[in-house]
């Protein structure tokens, strides 16, 4: 037996086809449309879901996998020497709860680390095909926690959003909660690098937005792993060519927000996230 299994939950929006060439297993969360509750990634699509909270009444919700989903993931691996489980950042969901408590009651069977990315979509993804990328080197589930601990101090994750609504009515709004009551006209960017969300700007305008984060990423020097997200953006080719301004386009990647973070951050959020100079 050797090996290491590389498991995460589905808020780290890894294309379908990157999560197979890296034999990665995702659990997925599930989202609430009142009482209509669907899997992510199963039931419910990017696309799918952009329009249908276009026309929900209400907001969505969302719903940590039940500690089952994790074991039986966990399990699902046993024929590796241990089985590494890298989460979106516990700060903003039960997730990282529910898989600690599959860990425990597989404990007795199988090796299981259950790791806090402190991040969460492609940020949680980058890290994600990090640890994948050690253990398809050989590391030792040590090695590839550690992988993940040290990438994760690096690791930025900016969003520029439309509306704080969500955020606020979800709860998670933590210390952004300085921007409600300013004016409308106000288009928010967000910092969630350290796990929690917090204020890191405000402007005017949506292309002023797209300007802040240019910036933010220019000043973070020679980055690594730019990838360039956005949930069911209008402008979302405007923004990528913004960044393209000052970073090749082959030198990032793209990837969509899915339902897990879009209910939260609100319809047409853009967002960077990258990895800071070693």
């Amino acid at each position: 037996m050797a090996g290491v299994s590389i498991v995460t939950d589905s808020s780290c929006d890894l294309p379908p086809e990157l999560v197979d060439a890296h034999g990665i297993t995702v659990v997925p969360l599930s989202i609430r449309f009142g009482d209509d509750e669907l899997t992510d990634g199963e039931e419910l699509s990017a696309a799918e879901f952009y329009a249908r909270m276009d026309v929900f009444e209400g907001l969505p919700e969302t719903a940590a996998p039940a500690p089952g989903a994790f074991e039986a993931a966990f399990r699902a691996g046993a024929d590796v020497a241990s089985v590494v489980c890298v989460n979106l950042s516990s700060a903003l969901s039960a997730t990282m709860a529910s898989a600690q408590n599959a860990a425990r009651a597989v404990g007795g069977d199988l090796d299981v680390r259950i790791v806090d990315s402190k991040s969460i979509t492609a940020g949680l993804g980058t890290l994600v095909i990090l640890a994948a990328e050690a253990a398809a080197a050989g590391a030792t589930a040590d090695e590839v926690v550690a992988v993940v601990e040290q990438n994760r101090t690096r690791s930025r994750i900016y969003g520029g959003l439309d509306t704080l609504e969500n955020l606020r009515k979800g709860g998670r709004i933590g210390g952004a909660q300085a921007m409600l009551g300013t004016l409308l006209s106000v288009k928010p960017v967000i910092d969630i690098s350290t796990g929690v969300v917090e204020e890191a700007g405000k402007v005017r305008t949506r292309k002023k937005q797209m300007l802040f984060l240019r910036d933010r990423l220019t000043e973070s020097g020679a980055i690594e792993r730019l990838v360039v997200c956005d949930g069911g953006a209008p402008d979302a080719e405007e923004f990528a060519d913004v960044i393209a301004e000052v970073v090749p386009r082959n030198s990032f990647t793209r990837a969509t927000i899915g339902p897990v973070i879009g209910a939260h951050g609100g319809p047409r959020i853009i967002g960077l996230a990258w990895l800071d100079p070693a």
